[in-house]
């Protein structure tokens, strides 16, 4: 099999190869074809990641016989970098004093949060472009690209049908000599929930060594936790302007509601900066607590319409003297240390069997007398720890934690306690 990533391989170059979107890429080529320097001078294509956005630019850039030229905005984030290479090739005309040129920018909201000047530096190139620009960015909504929104044709893609992907696949599949059964190829499209790219990159992963894959060889492909879906949840949560429109965010994610708090709480002290606000949202978050350790201890499910209000529509109204701004939403830390501490307490319980089963003894007598003795060991004298550790039979990671074995658990992150006192 090649090693060439087949995604670059068989990255569509006409309009006949291209699947999807039909109706964005006849408003792209019509915009191009009538772009006026006294119109609006850049187009913003935006929408989820493998839906063929910037391969669209490139194909209607050769379809029209363009000089293309194409730069990443999150490679390029300051004022100073963005002026020189975009603002310069926008300005200029091309060889022998011709105008055909389109400047494409790559992934505009890389553009770093905290450089205001990249933005506004952007901005000006559209302003001063003699040249059709052609923007790309997955989410235009932050509050940020408020402007840039103003003064760009706006071009929705969305998710590609299954229907699309798979007839993607079927070309490349006929190209490489590679059958695949239409089960396979049905299952590849499903688990990629639209993402083309991810498709394509599936799909080389499970036919390498093989000349037919079955929907067997591909079930083991997971489908995608998109993070993305949980990121558009929060932006309806705390950039609302209705209580409908907040209390809508829920319905967006698979997700049961105790997990969804984790994320909203994890995530309302970047979002506001008026102490007002924050002890209002927290109030808030405190009451979704409350009806949901009270639905958890009662199996009370009437409740839950309750809790999600407050999580969604709550928090979301607090919001009176904070001004919206641009923050990175991070995963749920309480999530995270329970996850480490729920590995270590495994690793801990596997110790105990091994060192149990050889002693003839339980795993809680092992813990509370063995356990003791082969830590010091471990600082003691690590070598005789060492051959200890191969007579149990301990694995790398058994055998790393007797040095760091604690009496008790560290300690949960101050800020879960505030609201899971329950």
């Amino acid at each position: 099999m090649s090693e060439v990533p087949w995604v670059e391989k068989y990255r569509p170059k006409s309009l006949e190869e291209y699947v999807g979107n039909s109706e964005a890429v006849e408003r792209l080529i019509r915009w191009v074809k009538n772009w006026n320097p006294r119109g609006k001078k850049a187009t913003l294509l935006y929408g989820p990641p493998g839906v063929g956005k910037t391969t669209i630019a490139l194909i209607v850039a050769r379809l029209f016989n363009y000089d293309l030229v194409e730069m990443n905005a999150s490679d390029w984030r300051t004022a100073e970098k963005i002026s020189r290479v975009a603002g310069r090739a926008a300005e200029q005309g091309t060889l022998y004093g011709q105008s055909k040129r389109i400047i494409l920018i790559d992934e505009v909201d890389g553009i770093a949060g905290e450089d205001v000047g990249g933005l506004t530096a952007l901005l000006d190139v559209i302003r001063k472009s003699r040249n059709p620009v052609i923007l790309v960015a997955n989410d235009i909504w932050q509050p940020r690209f408020s402007i840039l929104r103003e003064v760009c044709e706006l071009i929705e893609f969305k998710r590609l049908t299954s229907r699309d992907v798979i007839k993607h696949l079927k070309r490349i599949c006929a190209v490489e000599g590679l059958e695949a059964d239409d089960g396979a190829l049905k299952l590849i499209a499903e688990k990629a929930e639209g993402d083309m790219r991810s498709a394509v990159n599936d799909l080389q992963t499970v036919s390498y060594g093989r000349k037919r894959i079955t929907a067997e060889d591909v079930s083991w492909l997971a489908a995608r936790n998109r993070i993305l879906q949980i990121f558009d949840a929060l932006k309806l949560v705390f950039y609302a302007k209705t209580v409908n429109g907040a209390k809508s965010a829920f319905e967006m994610v698979d997700m049961d509601p105790e997990m969804f708090f984790e994320w909203v709480y994890e995530n309302v002290p970047a979002q506001f900066n008026a102490l007002e606000d924050l002890a209002e949202a927290f109030e808030n978050l405190a009451l979704a607590d409350l009806f949901l350790a009270k639905i958890k201890r009662e199996q009370n499910w009437k409740l839950l319409s309750y809790a999600l209000e407050c999580m969604t529509a709550g928090v979301a109204m607090s919001r009176r003297y904070s001004k919206p701004k641009w923050a990175p939403f991070k995963f749920p830390s309480r999530i995270r240390f329970l996850s480490s501490f729920k590995a270590r307490r495994e690793l801990l319980n596997g110790l105990a069997a091994k060192i149990a089963s050889k002693t003839h003894a339980s795993r809680a007598k092992a813990v509370r007398e063995y356990l003791p003795y082969l830590k010091a060991i471990a600082v003691l004298n690590p070598s005789l720890c060492e051959k200890i550790g191969k007579n149990l039979g301990l694995t790398e990671e058994e055998f790393s934690i007797l040095g760091g074995l604690k009496e008790t658990p560290p300690e949960i992150p101050g800020k879960a306690k505030y609201v899971r006192k329950r």
